[in-house]
């Protein structure tokens, strides 16, 4: 009722101001002359019909004005329902997400009003747009900082990172992909609610496989007060033929890595914390298998090719 409301008031006023546009208003002193002559001194208009003239473009303007505030108002609404979508569960604080919520909904509400007041719907519409800003901003700090991990081990020597060749990045799905070895879609993946790389991708598995992860990092982390550290996960054919080219045999044969498949997972090279007999490399060793994720024999520090960081499912 009110889109039809405003939409009339708008055709109606439309008609008025262009009225007004090419005779506007006179000045006070000249109104209040024009009250005091005879008729045949104002010619073409009475007092009256300019008084109703005069009120019906108030009235214009006032719809023009209604109708501004709700073309706001409904971006304003759109824009904060999309960052609250956007940063669910990747904020610090979900304080200020809240909040956001919290002034979308009055806004709302005052839009629902029989007789809304633009000006009050303008000033709620900065406040969303305010607190949208400092919404937003949280969520880049939130991905600024899972983008950086810092590892908790101590900084010595030892409890640096043992890898030291070029640096590779966990794959997004591939567009149009077939579903073959490093050739996944986004169909058929699905991405860890925690946590990106330094360049800012999020860590993508088959979509069984993020299912049980999720399970196991709710574990991992009453465990030992943080999630579970990620480094890589599906990785796209042109990656595996990268790695393939600067690690040589350390890397799998293009197109038979398991992390093409998205079903392999790296966490960091931390020794002091992922390593071998470390607390979190024995707890995801011995817990692992019940959601699905084994360290495979050969990664094992005994097996054919030890690799500490890398994880496997199986399902």
């Amino acid at each position: 009722m009110l889109v039809g409301t405003v939409t009339a008031a708008l055709v109606v006023g439309a008609g008025v101001g262009w009225v007004l546009r090419d005779r506007p208003p006179p000045p006070a002193e000249q109104v209040a002359r024009t009250v005091v002559v005879t008729p045949s001194a104002t010619p073409g208009m009475t007092q009256a019909q300019w008084a109703a003239l005069r009120e019906a473009e108030l009235a214009a303007a006032n719809e023009a004005t209604l109708a501004d505030a709700l073309t706001q108002a409904q971006a304003a609404t759109l824009a904060a329902q999309s960052t609250l979508t956007e940063s669910a569960d990747e904020v610090a604080d979900d304080a200020v997400r809240a909040a956001l919520a919290a002034l979308v909904a009055e806004l709302q509400t005052a839009l629902a009003a029989d007789d809304p007041d633009a000006d009050a719907i303008r000033a709620l519409v900065v406040e969303v747009q305010t607190a949208q800003g400092t919404v937003v901003a949280a969520h880049e700090a939130w991905l600024a900082a899972a983008a950086s991990p810092t590892p908790r081990a101590d900084d010595d020597d030892e409890c640096r990172t043992t890898y030291d060749g070029p640096a590779f990045y966990t794959s997004a799905p591939t567009e149009g992909g077939d579903g073959s070895n490093g050739n996944v879609p986004a169909s058929m993946l699905a991405a860890t609610s925690w946590g990106v790389d330094s360049q800012g991708t999020r860590y993508w598995l088959r979509t069984d496989a993020t299912a049980a992860l999720e399970r196991l990092n709710k574990d991992f982390r009453a465990e030992f007060g943080h999630d579970l550290d990620l480094d890589l996960t599906y990785r796209d054919y042109a990656t595996q033929v990268a790695m393939r080219k600067a690690l040589g045999s350390i890397a799998a044969e293009p197109g038979t890595s398991r992390h093409g498949t998205g079903l392999a997972l790296d966490v960091p090279e931390w020794p002091c914390e992922y390593g071998y007999d470390t607390p979190e490399r024995d707890w995801l060793v011995n817990n692992g298998p019940d959601y699905g994720w084994v360290s495979p024999s050969w990664a094992r520090s005994n097996g054919s090719n030890p690799e500490y960081w890398h994880y496997e499912f199986t399902g």
